[in-house]
C-alpha cells in the first residue's frame, strides 16, 4: 500500500506526520505523494481540505484520514494519542471506505465558450467585486427568483456544518446526495423579493446564477478564493465523484455535530 501524510505545519503537527512515516515505513508501507492510495490528514479540517484538493484528480484511487492536532474536526476522527493504534490499523487491517457527496461548480464565461470547473468538499460562495450582488437564480433551467444581497452560499451535505449553519442552513448528513443554497443578507422590501429560506436540491437538480448587470464576481471553493471576469453563468449541482474516507471504527456524523455544538466537555 502506498501513502502520503500532509500537515497542518506547526511544529506538533509536524513531528506526528514525521513519526508516522517512519512507522508506516518500517511496516513496509511505500510513501508515495503522488499516486497514494492513502492520504493522512494531520491537523485539522482545513488541511485535509488542502489534502483533498491536491488529489482531486484521484479521488476514486485515493482515501482519506483525518487527525486532528487542534479542535475536534467534522473530518478528522483521529487524536494524537492514538498514532500507534492508527499506525497499526492502516498497516494490519482492511479499512470501510465511506463516501461524502461533493459539489460540483461550473463557471462558464461570455466568449469563446470557456468555462472552469471545481469541485468543493465544503462549499462554494459567490458574492460581487463591489456592491450588491444581483443574480438571477433558476432551478432544473426554470427561473426561481431574482436575488439582491451580499452573496449566496452552496454547500455539500458535510460542509453543511460550516459557513453554511452560519447563515442559518439546516445540517444535512452526508448520506443525502444534495446541496444546499443559502442566502447572505438579501433584500427584502415591498420591492424587492427573494424566497428568504435555504434551499435543499436532489442531487438531480442543478442552481445556476447568471449575473443581471456586473459580470465580474468573487467565488469561493472550499478555503480557495478566486476572482472571475465575463461571467455568464455559475452552475452548481451535486457532483458525480465522491470523497472517500477510510474508516477503521465507527464516527458518528450526528456525535460529531452534538460533540461540536453542543458539549460542554473539552
Amino acid at each position: 500500500m502506498k501513502f502520503a501524510i500532509t500537515s497542518k505545519g506547526d511544529s506538533r503537527s509536524n513531528t506526528l506526520m514525521h513519526k508516522m512515516k517512519t512507522y508506516l515505513l518500517d511496516f513496509d508501507l511505500q510513501y508515495d505523494e503522488d499516486q497514494p492510495d492513502i492520504c493522512i490528514s494531520v491537523g485539522g479540517d482545513g488541511t485535509l481540505l488542502y489534502a483533498f484538493h491536491r488529489y482531486a484528480s484521484r479521488l476514486d484511487k485515493t482515501a482519506f484520514i483525518g487527525v486532528h492536532t487542534g479542535h475536534l474536526g467534522f473530518y478528522a476522527d483521529w487524536v494524537p494519542e492514538e498514532i500507534e493504534k492508527l499506525v497499526i490499523a492502516v498497516a494490519k487491517t482492511p479499512y470501510q471506505v465511506v463516501e461524502y457527496p461533493l459539489l460540483e461548480v461550473i463557471i462558464r464565461y461570455q466568449h469563446g465558450g470557456r468555462e472552469t470547473r471545481y469541485l468543493a468538499l465544503n462549499e462554494s460562495t459567490v458574492k460581487s467585486v463591489e456592491g450588491t450582488l444581483v443574480m438571477d437564480v433558476e432551478i432544473r433551467g426554470q427561473h426561481f427568483e431574482r436575488f439582491r444581497g451580499d452573496g449566496l452560499c452552496v454547500s455539500t451535505p458535510s460542509g453543511s456544518t460550516a459557513y453554511n449553519k452560519a447563515l442559518g442552513g439546516a445540517i444535512l448528513h452526508p448520506s443525502l446526495r444534495a446541496i444546499q443554497v443559502a442566502e447572505m443578507a438579501s433584500i427584502n422590501n415591498r420591492v424587492f423579493r427573494t424566497v428568504g429560506s435555504p434551499l435543499i436540491l436532489p442531487d438531480h437538480h442543478t442552481c445556476t446564477l447568471k449575473p443581471v448587470n456586473r459580470r465580474d464576481f468573487q467565488v469561493t471553493v472550499d478555503h480557495l478564493t478566486l476572482l472571475h471576469k465575463d461571467v455568464k453563468s455559475i452552475q452548481f449541482r451535486v457532483a458525480d465523484e465522491k470523497i472517500r474516507f477510510a474508516r477503521f471504527r465507527p464516527f458518528p456524523f450526528w456525535k460529531r455535530v452534538h460533540d461540536s455544538f453542543i458539549s460542554d466537555s473539552d
